[in-house]
């Protein structure tokens, strides 16, 4: 068996466009769930967001660092699990917050401004978290990346949809609204299709380096949830708000880590591996999660109301 860091993966072109596709579609259906009222949130609650940005952009990505020298993961994993970290919230973590009957605004708030400044600070964030690992700094040496050219890929996947998408509800909010509801599961079902079928196509390769990437993936995935609950904690929010900060620091984009490593670092196999199945496990763990707060949160409202009609 190839070692993982020499392992070379790369998808049929029709693949790679399909997941820039979703990715688009993605940021552009958060544009069309984002009003002028979650914008004035960023500003009525800024050190929430300040902080929710400090946790995402460097304390998520430096507790991933520690991980990846604890576990001493070779290097094109670590460098998977560190872009994956340095990578924006996804808009799955929306549909898990309204799941786990969470603050809805504050997630879309915190996912609009996360996903705004991962143009600028993805690429930065992770070519100072990447540095900071032997192994994958070793490795990347190898490899031609320019800042620039990493930041155009981010702009076009993320600042133009969001942009076009925030255009278009603001100047015809009824078509938004209507529309937003065909993007969002449009958009997820097209997710899954592509991953499905990427896994189809690489699936001899997932059966033998599952065990390298495995135990990295639920350990990352474990603690971005942590961080996200504790800053949620930290910031004093009400139980809502840390569901929201807990889904917001916990899911990321990895659609966008997955364009990212495969237009990037495709001849470093472990980098694909970890975002394609980071992307899976957290859909795993967010819909059980959600599930057990939805739950948690009805059985408290059925036991309130219980008492309210027996009480005194």
């Amino acid at each position: 068996m190839v070692d993982v860091d020499q392992l070379s993966l790369e998808l049929p072109g029709t693949l790679q466009l399909a997941i820039k596709v979703v990715v688009a579609l993605f940021l552009f259906g958060i544009a069309l769930d984002t009003r002028v009222e979650d914008l004035r949130a960023v500003v009525r609650r800024p050190w929430v967001m300040a902080v929710g940005l400090v946790a995402q952009y460097a304390v998520a990505p430096g507790l991933a660092l520690l991980l990846t020298l604890v576990l001493d993961v070779r290097g094109s994993v670590a460098i998977g699990m560190l872009l994956v970290a340095c990578c924006p919230a996804g808009n799955l973590s929306n549909l898990l917050t309204h799941r786990a009957r969470g603050d809805v605004a504050l997630s879309i708030s915190l996912t609009a401004l996360s996903n705004l400044a991962a143009v600028l600070l993805t690429p930065l964030a992770f070519g100072f978290w990447s540095g900071l690992n032997p192994a994958a700094r070793e490795l990347l040496r190898d490899v031609s990346i320019e800042p620039a050219t990493v930041m155009t890929e981010v702009a076009l996947l993320i600042g133009l949809p969001f942009a076009l998408g925030v255009l278009v509800a603001w100047r015809r909010p009824r078509f938004a609204e209507r529309a937003q509801r065909i993007v969002e599961p449009g958009a997820l079902g097209l997710l899954l299709l592509v991953v499905v079928g990427g896994a189809a196509a690489q699936l001899d390769v997932l059966v033998d380096y599952l065990a390298v990437v495995a135990v990295p993936i639920v350990a990352h995935n474990a603690m971005a949830l942590g961080v996200g609950y504790a800053t949620g904690r930290a910031c004093r929010l009400r139980a809502p708000g840390v569901r929201a900060m807990t889904f917001e620091l916990g899911v990321r984009n990895t659609a966008l880590g997955v364009v990212l490593a495969l237009g990037f670092f495709s001849d470093l196999g472990g980098v694909v591996l970890v975002a394609a199945l980071w992307g899976l496990w957290d859909v795993v763990t967010g819909l059980a999660l959600s599930t057990w707060w939805r739950g948690r949160e009805g059985s408290v409202a059925r036991a309130t109301s219980g008492d309210a009609i027996v009480g005194p």
